[in-house]
C-alpha cells in the first residue's frame, strides 16, 4: 500500500491567486468559536464565565498550500487546530473540509473523516506512548482504520520510517531510545500512516534543539511535495513561518487580526500587532538592523476571560483612538488576498 506521490519540486509549485470561492479550498473556517466554561461551586456547579480561547475567526486553506498561523503564547493557535479537527467540539461556527461540514458529523462519520485529517503534536516527548513500541505507535492508525494487518502492517510501518529518514528496523524500539528530533519524525510517520490530505502541525519544532529544527522543516516540505499535502502550520517563530508558509494568518487574543500571502504580509503589514511582531524578528544585516525601528508593546496581554471591548489590541496599540475601544473592527479585504481587522490599517 504505497502513498500516491505528487509531482516533485516545491519551487515549481504555482502560488494560487484564487479567490475565496474559487473551489480550490480544502478547508473553510467561518465564525469559529471555542469557549471553555468557568464553573463555581462544589456540589451544585454553575457557570460564572468562559475562557474565550477562540472567539470568531474566519480563514480558508487551499489544496496543496501551507497556511502559517502565528501569535504569542495563549492567543488560541493550538485550540484553533484542535477545534478544526473536532478534538474540541466548537462552541459555534462552521468548519468545512472539502465541502463537508465537520461540526455536524456523528461519531462514526467523524472517525472516517479523520483519516483525511491528522495532527503533528508540539511535544514529541509527551505525544508518544512510552509503553508502546515504535511499530505499534505508527501501526495503530492502520488498525483503527482497517488499512493493514499482520505482515502488511509491519511492511507499511517500515516504509513510513524510511520515508521520514529513520532506520526501518527500529520498529521494536521504544520512544525513550530516541532523541527529540527522532521522536518528532516518529510523530510525522504516525500522521502519514493513513495517507491524509490535511495535517495540522502544532508547533512541531518548538520543543527541539535549533540544530534539529531545520531538518524537521525540510522534511515537512519534502513530504508536502511528495504526497501533495496541505498544512496548517502553527508557530510563534515568524522566521520559520516565513520559510515554510504560502500565506500567513496572525492571531491575537482569540481573533485573526491579519491574513495575507507571505510576501505581502512581511513587506506591507497592515495591523499594528503584525508590525510589532515583525519589528522583533532579527535581520542578518548589521547595518539594516541598526537603522530599523523596534516597536515595543506596553502592558500585558488581556485575559481571554474578560477581553477588552472594541478592538482587543487597543489596550497596547500606539494608534488607538476612541473608536478602537468602542467598535470591534471588521475583518475585511483591504487589498487583493490581504485581510485585516483594524480601524487604522497601514504604516
Amino acid at each position: 500500500m504505497a502513498m500516491t506521490e505528487a509531482p516533485s519540486g516545491r519551487a515549481n509549485r504555482a502560488r494560487s491567486t484564487a479567490t475565496v470561492d474559487s473551489g480550490r479550498n480544502l478547508l473553510e473556517v467561518a465564525g469559529l468559536k471555542m469557549h471553555f466554561p468557568l464553573t463555581q461551586g462544589i456540589i451544585f456547579q454553575r457557570q460564572v464565565g468562559a475562557v474565550r480561547a477562540v472567539d470568531g475567526i474566519d480563514f480558508f486553506v487551499e489544496k496543496g498550500e501551507t497556511l502559517g498561523l502565528v501569535g504569542e503564547s495563549g492567543c488560541g493557535k493550538s485550540t484553533t487546530g484542535r477545534a478544526i479537527l473536532q478534538l474540541y467540539k466548537p462552541t459555534a461556527g462552521s468548519v468545512k473540509f472539502d465541502g463537508t461540514e465537520l461540526t455536524t458529523l456523528g461519531g462514526e462519520q467523524m472517525r472516517r473523516m479523520r483519516r483525511r485529517m491528522q495532527m503533528i503534536f508540539q511535544d514529541p516527548y509527551a505525544s508518544l506512548n512510552p509503553r508502546m513500541t515504535v511499530g505499534n505507535i505508527i501501526g495503530e492508525p492502520l488498525e483503527v482504520h482497517s488499512l493493514a494487518k499482520g505482515r502488511a502492517k509491519t511492511e507499511r510501518v517500515q516504509e513510513l520510517l524510511k520515508v521520514v529518514g529513520l532506520n526501518p528496523y527500529f520498529t521494536n524500539r521504544y520512544p525513550h531510545e530516541f532523541s527529540g528530533g527522532q521522536r518528532q519524525r516518529i510523530g510525522v510517520a504516525r500522521a502519514l500512516a493513513v495517507e491524509p490530505d490535511f495535517i495540522v502541525a502544532d508547533e512541531p519544532i518548538s520543543a527541539l534543539d535549533v540544530s534539529i529544527q531545520a531538518q524537521i522543516i525540510n522534511l515537512l516540505e519534502e513530504l508536502q511535495d511528495r504526497f501533495n499535502l496541505t498544512y496548517l502550520f502553527i508557530a510563534h517563530d515568524l522566521s520559520v513561518v516565513r520559510h515554510i508558509s504560502d500565506r500567513v494568518a496572525v492571531m491575537y487574543l482569540g481573533k485573526v487580526v491579519e491574513l495575507a500571502d507571505r510576501a505581502e504580509l512581511y513587506e506591507r503589514p497592515l495591523h499594528p500587532y503584525t508590525q510589532a511582531l515583525l519589528s522583533a524578528v532579527p535581520i542578518p544585516d548589521p547595518q539594516v538592523e541598526q537603522k530599523r525601528k523596534r516597536i515595543i508593546l506596553t502592558g500585558d496581554v488581556p485575559s481571554p476571560v474578560n477581553p477588552p471591548s472594541g478592538c482587543r489590541f487597543h489596550t497596547r496599540c500606539w494608534k488607538a483612538q476612541q473608536i478602537c475601544s468602542e467598535v470591534d473592527p471588521e475583518f475585511i479585504e483591504h487589498a487583493p488576498r490581504h485581510w485585516a481587522a483594524c480601524h487604522f490599517p497601514g504604516a
